[in-house]
């Protein structure tokens, strides 16, 4: 029992669904309740909390990988996913409320589209378990992006930190110029892995053996399925909110790997992604809110790593704060740049 109740320290970010679904039953300031939770209340207190970079001792990380709580948390948020969905398609049905009510119920839904749906989805999209693997894609489906499973194993891995990347934002690039280029090219990316994998199996890439053709199917028949049983309205509100959840995560990508590069070791090879190719931040609220997410040069070191083990490399960069901080000062590109370069320089990364 000791060693379970370690991993409720993870159920503090499904504070997010408890505001959300404030949101959809309620009215003015409720509506954005998770809105302000996520990029006020979270920044300012990061402000004066220290950042830890501990890592846990060799038995404790034996004991963590054992614990089987960490991976019930996250089959949990599936459960509460679905369920937020269902009760977003209701409050956004209703015909009485504002639009400003409406727009943050919109807002609240996409913060669990990139929190849960993406993120989550992305930690279940690593294993090996065909069943976490299909939990990682009814996630994914719950914000439209589902091609992200493919992209994101085979080929943000495979490139990351280099111009072949499309999810990583190159020096001086603002988030706003990064968008397209994530957007487009990892869509882009996903249907030419998707494509070379039936190729190499000399079939064609239209049949129901390529992937990247069966999500695009899924998600049709999906939001088919809202527009028949709830209406237009409801369907476009859900696509916003996909949207916003979509951003959210290309986002969090942007202040991952920004400016950083590996050297390359010949015309079409790198040398081995290292901590010092990923931006971290060690700021304990941050890191509860997105499993762990900020430990990121980890995960790119050794993606097989479950999110409750990952460490803190004292070579790896480290943000001046946490994940949600960071988004807010992305949206500012002159405070942004000015502040982030000044942290390569010091880094030597540039």
């Amino acid at each position: 029992m000791k060693a379970l109740t370690k991993s409720f320290k993870y159920l503090t970010p499904f504070v997010l669904y408890l505001l959300a679904l404030i949101a959809f039953n309620g009215k003015g300031i409720a509506c954005w309740y998770t809105l302000m939770y996520t990029f006020f209340i979270i920044p300012f207190i990061e402000l004066f909390i220290k950042a830890d970079a501990r890592n846990l001792d060799e038995v404790e990380e034996a004991l963590a990988k054992k614990n089987k709580g960490y991976d019930l948390v996250l089959y949990a948020a599936v459960f509460l996913q679905y369920y937020s969905l269902w009760i977003f398609f209701h409050a956004v049905q209703e015909t009485s409320i504002s639009h400003w009510d409406l727009a943050g119920r919109i807002v609240s839904m996409g913060l669990l589209c990139g929190a849960f749906g993406i993120n989550v989805g992305h930690e279940l999209g690593h294993r090996v378990n065909k069943f976490e693997q299909f939990l990682a894609k009814m996630l994914l489906l719950s914000s439209m992006y589902m091609h992200f499973f493919i992209e994101h194993n085979k080929g943000h891995h495979k490139h990351v930190a280099t111009s072949a990347d499309p999810s990583t934002a190159k020096y001086n690039q603002s988030v706003y110029a990064f968008w397209p280029q994530t957007l487009i090219g990892t869509y882009a990316s996903a249907w030419k892995i998707a494509n070379e994998e039936l190729v190499k199996k000399g079939k064609s890439w239209f049949n129901i053996g390529n992937e990247m053709l069966l999500f695009q199917m899924i998600q049709l028949v999906f939001v088919l399925g809202i527009y028949l049983l709830f209406g237009a309205h409801v369907a476009l509100y859900f696509l916003m909110a996909a949207l916003l959840g979509v951003l959210l995560l290309e986002t969090v990508n942007y202040i991952e790997h920004y400016g950083l590069t590996r050297n390359a070791t010949s015309d079409d090879q790198y040398e081995r992604v290292q901590p010092h190719h990923s931006w971290n931040s060690n700021h304990i609220i941050g890191r509860l809110m997105l499993f762990e997410l900020s430990r990121h040069s980890d995960h790119h070191y050794l993606a097989s790593r479950k999110y409750q083990v990952l460490r803190s490399f004292d070579n790896a960069p480290q943000m001046p704060t946490g994940y949600p901080g960071m988004i807010l000062l992305s949206l500012a590109p002159p405070i942004w740049f000015k502040i982030m370069n000044q942290q390569m320089k010091k880094y030597q990364l540039k």
